[in-house]
Parts: structure tokens; sequence; C-alpha cells
């Protein structure tokens, strides 16, 4: 009987609510063909664009859009996009996501769903938000 229960300690720890996914890897955006590189820097999360299919074409895209003019010759491969601080188990925030494609900066929040898949949600105000689904990539 002690050596059932030592057997099944191994299982009963992996389905355990504190092995949560957590967000630093690779996730593929809501339009499949974006990819980014979620990682801790210090007690935060920031993601950097670790490729897409018009990068695959033009890896020396330069982020042309952005609205500060002075920052349009950086490269978008590699690029910081996403910062967020820890809010609770499973959930960050308090930060911001850039998107290359349209030159703008929102507030973000994100959260780890019950499925592993990631939710982010950008807002250009507190009340104009949208949420998009990313999965983890290979």
């Amino acid at each position: 009987m002690i050596l059932a229960a030592a057997l099944a300690l191994p299982l009963m720890m992996q389905a355990s609510p504190s092995a949560a996914p957590s967000p630093p890897g690779l996730w593929r955006t809501h339009v499949n063909d974006g990819l980014i590189r979620i990682e801790q820097c210090g007690d935060e999360l920031c993601g950097h664009v670790a490729g897409s299919a018009e990068l695959k074409e033009k890896p020396d895209q330069a982020d042309v859009l952005n609205h500060d003019p002075s920052l349009r010759g950086r490269l978008v491969m590699g690029l910081l996009i996403l910062k967020l601080k820890p809010l609770a188990p499973g959930r960050w925030g308090d930060g911001w996501i850039y998107d290359p494609r349209r030159g703008a900066t929102y507030t973000a929040r994100i959260r780890m769903a019950p499925d592993g898949q990631l939710r982010l949600t950008g807002c250009v105000a507190s009340f104009l938000c949208q949420t998009q689904t990313w999965t983890r990539a290979g």
C-alpha cells in the first residue's frame, strides 16, 4: 500500500493546480502568423517579436509605421513589444503591448487559460478593448 501511494505521488503532483502553465516561451498570435517569445525580465514579463510570415520574406523589416518618427528605423525582428507586471497567479497587467502593424501602443493584460492558451487583452481606453487568444508554438 505504501509503495502504491509512493508511485501515485508524482502523478498527483503533476495534476495539482500549482503546476499551472506559465507564459514564458514561444507563442503564436491569434492570426497564426506571428511568433512572440515571452520571457521573464526581472519581476516582469517581456515579449519580443520572434518571427512572422512577413518577416520570413523580409527579415530586415523596419518599424516604419511607428507613430514616433525617431523609432521608424529599428528592426521589427527582436523588437520588445510587450511588458507586463504580475498581478495575481496566472495574471499579468499594468503594462503595454506595441503593434508594429499599426505603429500603436495599447495598455495590456494577459491571463493563462485553463487549457494552456494565453488570453491577451489590449485596450485603447479602459472601455475599448479587444481580446486575442495565443497558442503555444511547438
